[in-house]
């Protein structure tokens, strides 16, 4: 049953001229003309900079308006379910940025004004892409299984595959089926996702097919999916990618409730092997409590470290006396095989550094105190666990995208929406 909708009124100056308006009632809350404004004003400058048409405007501003009803609708749900995003995971998340652009933390402020973008709407602006994407594994993707067969069968369809041991650029049309479709309705997308093709074959620019018709996530950007790892493509496109060239674009490929259309924008080799460092580890750790303060932590592994080093105690079994990792614990402290980069940093940093059968002196992580032990090193060929990864990550990509659309129609249809442009 659609939610009561909001008592809005547009706020007015002093002289009577309106502030700002609404244009569309979503449920509770709202969307402001400004807010419209503003995306219509972003896509068109990107728009312009890359050279593509846009529809014409009363398309454009229909298909804006809906996304930013769409994400309302979703950062609504978000809050009635009590997520949220912490300022900590925002900073991680904007110096995650800032590392990929090669720049400091600090200077993406001053970095961001001289492209003409405020800091703080920058920071609003992925404070709710960021809580858009943990509902959506929330109430998506954690009911998403892939079992161990279907990984198996993904290994071996990809076996001697041109498309996995290549790198592609994608853009990507979406056509959308109603949930429940009826034949006709079928056929009325299916009609569409033809008549699409049809323009493409004829030379019509395909993002801004893309901008006028997808449904997909990356629409208004042309539809541009961006780089991705043959492995790591949707298995829906598979089989289509293997006959494809630079330039190709896709007869319309039919998914359960969806039709597709695939370019392939550019293409290149991908290495196929995959090697990595990996360390044969034990450790003990002590985690300081209510009882164990941080100074008694340490003075007890200070203690064991003696015993050990002068033979009176054996480091496995003071392990299973003393450290308080459950994982580890009764295996003499053993981890197994892992590449260093798999643990806290500090207790990498301490693997990278320590000698083969050199115990290291106490050192702190955020889960306690440790002291550890290097007893082998390898240089591992882990191209099968990679290709069982991605095989794993291009099922639950496929099935997400599956998943996704259906759950924000569904929340779509349950709302209550009224346009008022």
């Amino acid at each position: 049953m659609a939610a009561a909708p909001v008592a809005v009124a547009d706020e007015l100056s002093d002289n009577g001229e309106f502030l700002d308006g609404v244009a569309a009632i979503v449920n509770e809350g709202v969307v402001l003309k400004s807010q419209l404004a503003e995306q219509i004003a972003i896509i068109s400058e990107r728009a312009i900079a890359q050279g593509m048409q846009l529809p014409p405007a009363n398309i454009l501003e229909e298909q804006i308006l809906e996304r930013l009803i769409i994400s309302e609708i979703q950062l609504q749900r978000a809050d009635r379910i009590g997520l949220n995003v912490s300022d900590e995971m925002l900073n991680r998340a904007i110096a995650g940025i800032a590392q990929e652009n090669g720049v400091a933390f600090d200077d993406m402020p001053r970095l961001l004004a001289a492209d003409g973008v405020d800091y703080g709407a920058f920071r609003r602006q992925l404070r709710e892409e960021i809580t858009i994407s943990n509902l959506r594994q929330i109430e998506v993707g954690e009911r998403i299984n892939v079992s161990e067969r279907e990984i198996e069968q993904c290994v071996a369809d990809l076996e001697g595959n041109v498309v996995a041991n290549s790198e592609y650029a994608l853009s990507h049309i979406l056509l959308t089926l109603p949930e429940s479709a009826n034949a006709q309705q079928v056929k009325e997308v299916e009609d569409l996702a033809n008549e699409i093709y049809a323009q493409l074959q004829d030379g019509a620019d395909f993002r801004e097919l893309a901008v006028r018709y997808s449904a997909g996530p990356t629409a208004l950007e042309g539809g541009a999916l961006g780089w991705m790892q043959g492995q790591q493509v949707p298995t829906l496109f598979t089989d289509v990618l293997q006959d494809m060239g630079r330039g190709d674009v896709s007869a319309p490929i039919r998914a359960a409730s969806s039709f597709h259309i695939v370019k392939v924008d550019d293409l290149r080799s991908a290495v196929e092997r995959s090697e990595i460092e990996q360390a044969n580890v034990r450790h003990i750790l002590i985690m300081p409590n209510e009882i164990i303060d941080d100074a008694t932590a340490r003075q007890r592994l200070e203690e064991a470290l003696a015993k050990i080093r002068a033979g009176e105690e054996d480091f496995g079994e003071q392990a299973k006396l003393l450290s308080d990792d459950p994982g580890s614990g009764n295996l003499g402290g053993e981890l197994g095989w892992a590449s260093p980069d798999s643990f806290a940093p500090e207790f990498a940093q301490m693997i990278r550094d320590s000698e083969i059968g050199v115990i290291s002196e106490p050192f702190r992580t955020q889960f306690g105190w440790h002291i550890l032990e290097v007893m082998e090193r390898r240089v591992y060929d882990n191209t099968e666990d990679l290709k069982q990864r991605n095989c794993a990550a291009r099922i639950r990509q496929g099935k997400m995208e599956e998943e996704s659309q259906l759950w924000m129609q569904r929340l779509r249809d349950e709302a209550f929406v009224e346009t008022r442009i």
